[in-house]
C-alpha cells in the first residue's frame, strides 16, 4: 500500500504568499514622496500655463478697441459715447490704440454680426470638443499619457505659431480650431500623468498643482498683454507659442511615462527603469515587487465608439448628473473671463483679478482636498 502524505504536514506547510496586485505593487515603490517625483509633477503640470494662455488670449486679441472722433472733423454729430460707429463716416473717428493691437481693428470687424465676431471663439471651443472626442482613448491605448501630452502641446504650439500669419478671420478661426483640437487633453494628460506618478497619499495634492499653474498662466496673460499692448497682437502669439515649443522639447526629453501604463502594455523593464529613476525606494524592493508580477495585458480601445460603449455600461444616471455640472461650471467659469471685454473698466485689471480670485481657491483645496469626498467638494463648489 502506498505511503500517503501525513496529515500533520498538510497543516503545518506554509500558506502560498498572497501576489499583490499591480496597483499594490506600483504603490510600494512610489508611495514615498521623493525629489524626482516632485520634479516630475511639477514639470507635467506646467503644461497648465500654456494651456490657460491659449485658452484666454482671445480676450487680449479679440477685443474690440476704443475710438474717439477726430478733432479736425468734429462738427458736433460725433460722440464717441453716444455715436454708432457703424452710422459714422470712417475718417470721422479713429481708434485710441494702434489699428494692429487688435483682429477687429485690423480687419475692420466693428460693424460685423456678434455671430461673425465671435467666430473665433466658437471654433476653438469647437476644436476642445472635436480633439477630446477624438485624441482622448491615444492615452489609453498607442500613445500613452507622455506621448500624448507632448503631441497636444506640440500641435497648440505650432498652430498658435502660424496663427501668427493669418490674413483673415476665416483663416484666424481655422487655426483656433486647430488650437482647441490640439490642447483639449493636456489637461488631463498631465492631471493623470502626474498622479500616476506619486503615491495615493500625495495624489489630491499633486492633482491641485495643476489646476494652481492653470491659474499661474492665466495670471501671466495680462501681464504679457500689458508689456505689448502697443504691439500687434500677433506678438502674444509669439509670446505664449515659442515657449510652449520648448517646452515640448523638455517633455520629450525629461518626463518620465506613467509606469502604471507601461505594466499594462507588457512594457515592464521600460516600467522598471521609470520607478527606479522616480521613487525613493531602493532598487533591491522594486524589482522584488515587480519580479513576480503577473499582468494580463488590457484590450486596446482605439476608437471613440468603444469607449462611448464601455461609459454606458457604467451608471447613466450618475454620469449624466456629472456631464451636466461640468457643463455648468464651464458656461459660467469661460463665460466670465471672455465677457470681461464688454466691462466699462480696465481690461489689464480685470483680468488680473479674475485670474487672482482663483487662487485662495486653489491654496485652500490644496490643504482641504484630503478632508472630504468627492461628492461633498463638487455639491460645495457647485453652489
Amino acid at each position: 500500500m502506498a505511503e500517503s502524505t501525513p496529515l500533520l504536514s498538510q497543516f503545518n506547510s506554509p500558506p502560498e504568499s498572497k501576489r499583490p496586485s499591480l496597483n499594490e505593487a506600483i504603490e510600494e515603490c512610489i508611495a514615498d514622496f521623493g525629489f524626482a517625483q516632485f520634479v516630475q509633477a511639477v514639470l507635467v503640470s506646467f503644461a497648465w500655463v500654456f494651456d490657460a494662455q491659449q485658452t484666454f488670449i482671445s480676450v487680449f486679441t479679440e477685443v474690440e478697441p476704443s475710438w474717439h472722433c477726430t478733432d479736425q472733423l468734429r462738427n458736433g454729430s460725433c460722440d464717441s459715447v453716444f455715436s454708432n460707429i457703424c452710422q459714422l463716416p470712417r475718417d470721422s473717428w479713429a481708434w485710441d490704440r494702434p489699428i494692429h493691437s487688435s483682429i477687429v481693428s485690423e480687419w475692420e470687424l466693428q460693424c460685423w454680426s456678434s455671430l461673425i465676431k465671435g467666430l473665433p471663439a466658437s471654433s476653438f471651443f469647437m476644436g476642445c470638443l472635436a480633439g477630446g472626442l477624438v485624441l482622448a482613448t491615444l492615452a489609453d491605448s498607442s500613445l500613452g499619457r507622455k506621448n500624448l501630452l507632448f503631441l497636444s502641446c506640440l500641435l497648440m504650439s505650432f498652430s498658435a505659431l502660424i496663427t501668427v500669419f493669418a490674413s483673415n478671420i476665416w483663416i484666424y478661426s481655422a487655426l483656433k480650431f486647430l488650437n482647441g483640437f490640439g490642447r483639449a487633453t493636456i489637461g488631463t494628460c498631465a492631471l493623470v500623468l502626474s498622479s500616476e506618478l506619486v503615491g495615493k497619499r500625495w495624489r489630491g495634492q499633486v492633482g491641485v498643482l495643476g489646476f494652481l499653474c492653470f491659474t499661474l498662466g492665466f495670471l501671466s496673460l495680462p501681464a504679457i498683454a500689458y508689456i505689448n499692448r502697443d504691439s500687434s497682437w500677433r506678438t502674444l502669439y509669439l509670446w505664449t507659442s515659442i515657449p510652449t515649443f520648448f517646452y515640448c522639447i523638455l517633455v520629450h526629453f525629461l518626463v518620465r511615462e506613467s509606469p502604471r501604463w507601461l505594466l499594462v502594455r507588457g512594457r515592464k523593464d521600460e516600467a522598471v527603469s521609470v520607478i527606479t529613476s522616480i521613487a525613493a525606494t531602493k532598487n533591491n524592493l522594486i524589482t522584488k515587487n515587480l519580479s513576480g508580477l503577473e499582468i494580463e495585458q488590457e484590450p486596446l480601445y482605439d476608437d471613440i465608439y468603444s469607449a462611448i460603449k464601455i461609459l454606458l455600461k457604467k451608471k447613466l444616471r450618475r454620469l449624466s448628473a456629472v456631464m451636466v455640472i461640468g457643463f455648468g461650471s464651464g458656461f459660467v467659469y469661460y463665460g466670465m473671463p471672455l465677457g470681461l471685454s464688454n466691462l466699462d473698466f480696465n481690461l489689464y485689471l480685470s483680468v488680473t483679478f479674475n485670474a487672482l480670485s482663483e487662487l485662495p481657491a486653489s491654496l485652500v483645496t490644496f490643504f482641504f482636498i484630503d478632508k472630504f469626498n468627492r461628492k461633498c467638494s463638487c455639491w460645495f463648489s457647485t453652489v
